[in-house]
Order: structure tokens, then C-alpha cells, then sequence
């Protein structure tokens, strides 16, 4: 049996969402046939706000509804520290925390030759330009610990150095409550690289 067309097109962009097949598709679709129709109103109109609404920041490249980002604006945050990302979610997981009070900038990418991702396709120029006009004393590269993202924190380490600024990298390895055991090899290699004193 096949469904209505309103409801099968509903399915078709559900499953263009990651993560999502054909049944989880189907189970959302009815589920939103059952919504109040304010209901469903409202979440097409979050949707359209989402791509009309927000734009990158000038200065960072995080997302935002008004440029510069309320990060970049904050005049109590730490603007000799910049704090490099893939995503802007990343930017979110890292506020999250609260411990950080520097600056962010997201490349919205990584280093990618096999998908024919460089240098010009993310957003490293205006990184190296923020090196130039802003005081910055300290980069730390928190790019996630893939094979493209360790190939970017090397090619930002290497323009980055010879400017004289301390460049870092977000220390990875065993996750709190994980047991030895079950670690692979490249995780605990990165744990023994990044041990400190006791």
C-alpha cells in the first residue's frame, strides 16, 4: 500500500535528516499528522528561521542572528586566546563547560584532499588575518581526532608558529570512567602523549 503523496513527501524529508530511515521517517510523519496544527505551524516556521534568520559571524564564523556573535562583542572575555573549531556546534559543547573565557573561530570544515576540501574551502584566511589584527598570544586547535582533523591542527600549527604565538592542541585520550581494556591503540597513544605530573 502506498501513502497519500502529502505524506509520503513528509516521509522523503524526514530521511533526508541524518540518522534517519525509512520507519523513523514514517513514525515522525504520522506523529506530526497527529500535532495541533499550531503546533506544526510553528515548528515549519522555526525551520524557515533557521536558514533565513541566521548568518556566520564576520569576525569568527560561528552562527548567529546578528554580527558580530555575542561572543565576539563580550568585552570581558579573554582576547589573547583563540580557541579554533570545526563546527559552531563545537563552539556550543565548549560554553557549555563554562571554564573557557577566550575567543572562538570555526572553520566551518576540516582539511579534506579525498573530498576535495583545502585551505580556501574553510574558513583559515580569516583566522590567520584575526592573528594579525588582534593580540593574541595563544591558539588552541580543539579540531576533533580524525585523520582530517589532525591534518588541519598540523597545517594551522604550521602557519600559525612562525608568527611567534603559542599554538596548542586540546589534549585526547581516555575518557573519564572507561577502562584501559577496551581503549584502541590510537586512543591510548594519545593518552600516553598527553600524561601530565601528578
Amino acid at each position: 500500500m502506498q501513502y497519500p503523496t502529502p505524506i509520503a513527501k513528509l516521509i522523503e524529508s524526514y530521511m533526508r535528516l541524518p540518522g534517519i530511515g525509512a520507519k523513523t521517517a514514517a513514525r515522525l510523519a504520522f506523529f506530526t499528522l497527529d500535532m495541533k496544527e499550531a503546533d506544526v505551524t510553528d515548528f515549519a516556521k522555526s525551520l524557515i528561521s533557521v536558514k533565513r534568520d541566521l548568518h556566520y559571524c564576520s569576525i569568527c564564523g560561528n552562527i548567529t542572528d546578528e554580527d558580530p556573535c555575542d561572543i565576539c562583542k563580550d568585552t570581558t572575555r579573554d582576547r589573547s586566546t583563540i580557541l579554533v573549531v570545526e563546527e559552531p556546534k563545537d563552539v556550543m559543547s565548549m560554553e557549555k563547560m563554562r571554564e573557557y573565557h577566550g575567543l572562538y573561530h570555526v572553520l566551518n570544515g576540516v582539511l579534506s584532499p579525498m573530498d576535495g576540501t583545502g585551505p580556501d574551502d574553510i574558513n583559515i584566511a580569516s583566522l590567520i588575518q584575526r592573528l594579525h589584527d588582534e593580540e593574541v598570544t595563544e591558539v588552541i586547535i580543539a579540531t576533533n581526532a580524525t585523520t582530517e582533523g589532525e591534518a588541519t591542527a598540523m597545517y594551522l600549527s604550521r602557519l600559525i608558529k612562525p608568527a611567534g604565538i603559542k599554538v596548542t592542541r586540546l589534549a585526547h585520550g581516555l575518557s573519564v570512567g572507561s577502562d584501559i581494556e577496551y581503549a584502541d591503540e590510537v586512543t591510548l597513544l594519545k593518552a600516553v602523549e598527553g600524561r601530565r605530573e601528578l
